[in-house]
C-alpha cells in the first residue's frame, strides 16, 4: 500500500497550484461603461492599503475618482513600483506599458520556488518513511508523517486569504514562507518521531499559505486575461515538483541521509526569503498587529479549521484505523458536519470579516464554477490514485514502473493547461475551452471502461493523453470565471476557498472510491474462493485488497489470471464512478456565464477599512457577455 501512495502522491497534488460581493446575481453591464475606481489615503492611521489588480473596483462615498480607462498591459503594477504610485492621493488606473520580462521574471521566479518546495515536501518523505521508521526504531505514528502535513494543509487554506485581505500579501507570505522554513527546520533536527510529525504540522501550515499567496499574488498582479498563463506556470511547476519529489527523497536516503530531505529547503528557502523581501513589490495596508489581530474572524477560523480535521480524520480513519460503523468514524464526521453549519451561521450573521464570504456564493454562475472546479480535480486526482493500482495490480507493473506509467497524464495535463493559458491570454474567450474540456475528459474516463484484460499499455497511454488534455485545459478557466464574477476586494477569499474545495473534493474522490473499490472486491470474493485457497482468498477481499498487491506476484500463474480479474472488475466500477462526476460536471458548466475578462490595471482597498468598501460593492469583476460573444447591453 505504501507504494501505492508513493507513486500516486507525485500525481494527486501535481496540479494543486492552481485555485460576488452583492447578495443578488451580478447586474449585466455595458463594455462602454465606465470603470469607478478607489482612490487611497495610505495616510489614514495606517490601516488600510490598495494593491494592484486589474478587474473592478467598487465605488465608495467620499474617496472617488471616476475617469474612462483603456486597456493596460498586464502586470503593470510590477513594473511601475505600486508602493510609490499608491502612495498619491489620486486615481492610479492610468494605462501602463508592458514590463519587460526580467521584471516579470523578478515576481514569477521566487513565486514558482515556493510551489516547488511545497510540491517536493508533500511527496519527497514517501520513499524516505521506511529510513525514517528504522532510525527511531518505532512504528508508532509513522503514517502521520504524511497525514499530518496534508491535514494542516488542508485546514488551514480558507484562513490564509483573510489573513492576506488585513496585513497584505508580502507580509503574509513571508510569514508563511518562515513558518515553512521552521517546519523544515524541526524535522531536520527532529530526535524522535513525535518531534518529527510536529515539525511536518508546521511545514503544512506553512505550505498552505505559501500556495494560496502565490496565486492571489499573480491574481493581485495580471489582468484577468493573463493571469492564467501564469497560473498555469505553476502548475507545471507542481507537476515538476510532485514527480520528482519521491525520485529526489530516495536518492537522499539511500546516498546520503533522510534529515537532507528537510534540509534542501533551507537554502532554497533561504533564497526565496530574502527575494521575496527585498523585490517584491506589493503595497502593504501597514495594519498594526493588535488591530489586525482584532479584525481577525476568530471563530469562523476556529469552526473551519475544526469541522475540517474531524471530517478529513473521519474519512482517514475509514476502514483503515477503524470501520466505517464504529462510533469513531461517525462521530468524526457526523460532528465535523454538523460544526460546518455553525460556521455557516457564523459567516451569514455574526462575522465582520469572515473567512469565506458566503457572498461568493450568492452567484449561481460562481456556485457552478466552483462544483466544475471542484469536479475537475476529482477526477484527476481519483485516476491518479487508482491508475497505478492499476499498473500493479493488474498489468503486474514495480511502483517504480506504475509511476511512470502516469508520466502521459502529467505532461498531457501540464502542457494543456499552458497553452490553455496562452489561448485565454490571447483572446479572453474561456467557456467554450471548459465545455471542449469536459467533453475529452469524459471521453478518457470513460475510455478506461472499455479496457479489456491482457491490453497493453498502448490504448492506456492514448486514455491517459485524452484524460490529461481535458482536465489540463479546465485547470484555470473555472477560476477565472469566479474571480470574474466576484469583485477584486474578494480575490483572496476566491482563490482561497477555491484551494480549500480542491482539497476537499480530493479526500473525498480517493475515499470514495476505495469504498467502491472494496465493495467489489468482497463480491468478486466468491469467484476467488473457486480459484484460491479459503485463507489467500481472504488476503483479497474488502479494506485488505489495497494493501495485498505485493502478494499477487508470488501466486502460481492460474492463481494470478484469477486475482488480477478481479482488481480489473473492480477498478471498472471506480472508473464508472468518475465518468458520472464528470457528467456533473459538465451539467453544472451550462450555469457558468462568459465574462469579459479586462485587461485593466485598477486598485485594490486592503486593511481595517476594507470592509466598508466591500459593503458598498456594486458590481462584479468582469462584465458578463451575451451568448454571441459580445457584452450585454
Amino acid at each position: 500500500m505504501l507504494h501505492i501512495q508513493s507513486s500516486t502522491a507525485a500525481i494527486a497534488v501535481a496540479t494543486t497550484s492552481i485555485s460576488d460581493t452583492t447578495t443578488n446575481a451580478p447586474r449585466p453591464v455595458s463594455a462602454a461603461k465606465e470603470h469607478r475606481h478607489l482612490s487611497t489615503d495610505l495616510n489614514r492611521a495606517g490601516s488600510s492599503g490598495t494593491a494592484p489588480v486589474n478587474s473592478r473596483t467598487p465605488a465608495e462615498p467620499n474617496d472617488l475618482a471616476t475617469r474612462s480607462t483603456s486597456g493596460s498591459s498586464p502586470g503593470s503594477a510590477v513594473a511601475n513600483g505600486l508602493d510609490a504610485s499608491l502612495s498619491q492621493h489620486e486615481d492610479t488606473t492610468a494605462p501602463a506599458s508592458r514590463p519587460p520580462a526580467a521584471t516579470i521574471a523578478l515576481v514569477m521566479i521566487p513565486l514558482c520556488l515556493s510551489v516547488l518546495l511545497s510540491a517536493l515536501d508533500l511527496t519527497i518523505v514517501t520513499p524516505a518513511v521506511p529510513a525514517i521508521v528504522a532510525s527511531f526504531h518505532s512504528t508508532a505514528g509513522y503514517v502521520w508523517i504524511g497525514s499530518g502535513f496534508v491535514l494542516a494543509q488542508t485546514a488551514s487554506t480558507p484562513v490564509w486569504g483573510s489573513l492576506a485581505d488585513i496585513w497584505g500579501r508580502k507580509p503574509i507570505i513571508l510569514a508563511a514562507l518562515t513558518l515553512f522554513l521552521t517546519g523544515s527546520l524541526l524535522c531536520a533536527l527532529a530526535p524522535q518521531i513525535d518531534a518529527l510529525i510536529a515539525g511536518r504540522v508546521v511545514q503544512g501550515l506553512g505550505a498552505s499559505g505559501m500556495s494560496t499567496m502565490v496565486n492571489v499574488i499573480i491574481c493581485d498582479t495580471f489582468s484577468l486575461r493573463d493571469r492564467g498563463l501564469y497560473l498555469a506556470i505553476t502548475s507545471i511547476v507542481w507537476a515538476v515538483g510532485s514527480a520528482v519529489g519521491p525520485v529526489i527523497g530516495g536518492t537522499f536516503t539511500t546516498r546520503l541521509d533522510w534529515r537532507w530531505c528537510f534540509w534542501l529547503n533551507l537554502p532554497v528557502g533561504g533564497v526565496v526569503f530574502f527575494v521575496l523581501l527585498f523585490f517584491l513589490e506589493v503595497p502593504s495596508p501597514h495594519t498594526p498587529v493588535l488591530a489586525g489581530l482584532k479584525a481577525i474572524d476568530w471563530t469562523g477560523s476556529l469552526l473551519i479549521v475544526g469541522s475540517t480535521l474531524m471530517i478529513l480524520l473521519g474519512l482517514e480513519f475509514g476502514d483503515v484505523t477503524y470501520p466505517w460503523s464504529s462510533a469513531t468514524v461517525i462521530c468524526l464526521i457526523t460532528f465535523g458536519t454538523v460544526v460546518v453549519g455553525i460556521f455557516i451561521l457564523n459567516e451569514w450573521k455574526l462575522a465582520i470579516n469572515p473567512v469565506i464570504p458566503l457572498r461568493l456564493f450568492a452567484n449561481r454562475s460562481s456556485v457552478a464554477a466552483y462544483l466544475v472546479f471542484s469536479c475537475n480535480f476529482y477526477v484527476l486526482i481519483g485516476l491518479s490514485y487508482y491508475l497505478p493500482l492499476y499498473s500493479q495490480s493488474v498489468l503486474g507493473a514495480d511502483p517504480l514502473t506504475s509511476g511512470v506509467h502516469l508520466v502521459p497524464l502529467i505532461v498531457s495535463c501540464s502542457l494543456a493547461a499552458a497553452c490553455t493559458g496562452a489561448f485565454i491570454q490571447m483572446t479572453g474567450i474561456y467557456r467554450p475551452i471548459m465545455f471542449a474540456a469536459q467533453a475529452l475528459m469524459i471521453l478518457g474516463a470513460g475510455l478506461f471502461i472499455n479496457l479489456e484484460y491482457g491490453e497493453g499499455l498502448t490504448k492506456l497511454i492514448i486514455f491517459e493523453v485524452i484524460t490529461g488534455i481535458g482536465v489540463g485545459m479546465n485547470m484555470e478557466p473555472p477560476l477565472l470565471a469566479a474571480l470574474a464574477a466576484a469583485t477584486e476586494l474578494d480575490t483572496a477569499a476566491v482563490t482561497a476557498t477555491m484551494g480549500f474545495l480542491r482539497s476537499i473534493a480530493t479526500s473525498i474522490a480517493i475515499v470514495l472510491g476505495g469504498v467502491i473499490f472494496q465493495n467489489r472486491m468482497n463480491v468478486n470474493t466468491g469467484g476467488l474462493l473457486q480459484s484460491l485457497p479459503p485463507d489467500v482468498a481472504d488476503s483479497f477481499s474488502g479494506n485488505q485488497a489495497l494493501a495485498s498487491v505485493e502478494l499477487i506476484a508470488g501466486l502460481p500463474p492460474d492463481q494470478q489470471t484469477a486475482v488480477r480479474m478481479a482488481y480489473f472488475r473492480s477498478l471498472q466500477a471506480v472508473w464508472i464512478m468518475y465518468v458520472v462526476v464528470g457528467g456533473i460536471s459538465l451539467l453544472s458548466n451550462v450555469f457558468v456565464r462568459s465574462y469579459h475578462l479586462s485587461s485593466e490595471t485598477k486598485t485594490l482597498r486592503l486593511g481595517l477599512d476594507r470592509q466598508t468598501a466591500t459593503a458598498q460593492a456594486p458590481d462584479q469583476d468582469g462584465t458578463e457577455l451575451a451568448p454571441h460573444g459580445s457584452p450585454r447591453a
